[in-house]
């Protein structure tokens, strides 16, 4: 009798299984079947914004649904990563999270009430090189200018930075270490504003992503922090030929709030990677001096972890704590 029972609840157990497993496929084949929220901490019209709206435009055309991205910018990242960590684990609620999501936020804020390595890796989106640019009226035209400018100040150069904690914090962070340029960060929720202060010299430096408004040529783009000469900027230096071994980019990704189910997340995953393949898409993150990768949600999560690796030395070495 005893047997009896445990083979009903084995068999049970099962059938649950199976039923869950076919409700999921049934659910990802009918995906999506309303809106889909895209949660980004960005400002609008900051960083990578604008790519961001170029890849959920065209996942809303291959879904045939409506696609909004929502800028959540403030407290470090932590409200949109909130919103996303709480939202439904449908797949009609997801998550452009920025590397400093994954690399910079558990550090700076330890006592969140989620943990961002819950998140549901989906796909890679974009990454663009750092890039050191300044003001139009500052007398300097080269990255050995900067520096040198910058030393023979009475007081260090203000340099604009995006979030505190973001990548271009740790980016000017890491130039000033390395390059002993007198450099203190100044802090923007948004590009719009922080470009505005340097066009007009109210702040003389600004490191950001090449992509978005700093790509627009209103400013003296010194060097881009990519490994190599870009084949578009030919002329642009890197930041390594004058402080040599410096590379920064930063990237964006999809994830989706922990719990989604699997066959969801690879639907979405195969129309990313197919949105991202296209030649207009493509075309259009050129001229953003955006690149992608296709990468599996595996291959994301791996990747995400050997980022967290990489810029741990880094967060330790400049002190950054919670605040």
């Amino acid at each position: 009798m005893r047997a009896h029972r445990e083979w009903f609840r084995l068999g049970l157990i099962c059938l649950l299984a199976t039923h869950v497993s076919i409700a999921s496929s049934a659910l990802a084949q009918t995906y999506p079947a309303g809106p889909v929220k895209f949660i980004t901490q960005l400002a609008a019209g900051s960083g990578t914004d604008p790519a961001m709206r170029i890849v959920t435009d065209r996942l809303g055309k291959i879904w045939g649904q409506q696609t909004v991205l929502v800028n959540q910018p403030g407290a470090g990242g932590a409200i949109a990563a909130r919103a996303a960590a709480t939202a439904a684990p449908d797949g009609h609620t997801l998550f452009m999270a920025i590397a400093s999501t994954f690399t910079i936020l558990p550090v700076t804020q330890p006592n969140l009430a989620f943990n961002v390595n819950d998140f549901v890796p989906i796909g890679f989106v974009g990454e663009v090189p750092i890039a050191i640019a300044v003001s139009p009226m500052l007398p300097v035209n080269s990255l050995p200018e900067l520096i040198a400018h910058s030393k023979s100040q009475q007081g260090d150069l203000d340099v604009a930075v995006g979030l505190r904690g973001g990548i271009t914090h740790l980016a000017s962070e890491l130039f000033r270490d390395r390059s002993g340029a007198h450099l203190t960060a100044v802090f923007y929720p948004g590009a719009a504003q922080a470009m505005s202060d340097v066009i007009t010299g109210r702040v003389p430096v600004l490191v950001d992503g090449l992509a978005g408004p700093l790509a627009a040529g209103q400013l003296k783009l010194l060097a881009i922090a990519s490994p190599a000469r870009l084949a578009s900027r030919p002329g642009v230096p890197t930041v390594s030929e004058t402080v040599p071994g410096f590379t920064s980019t930063g990237w964006f990704v999809l994830v989706a709030p922990p719990g989604t189910p699997a066959p969801i997340v690879k639907k979405i995953g195969d129309d990313l990677r197919t949105a991202l393949a296209q030649p207009d898409v493509k075309e259009r993150f050129d001229a953003l001096a955006l690149s992608t990768r296709s990468m599996s949600p595996q291959e994301l999560e791996g990747f995400i972890s050997s980022e967290q690796q990489l810029w741990k030395p880094v967060i330790k070495q400049i002190g950054l704590t919670a605040p």
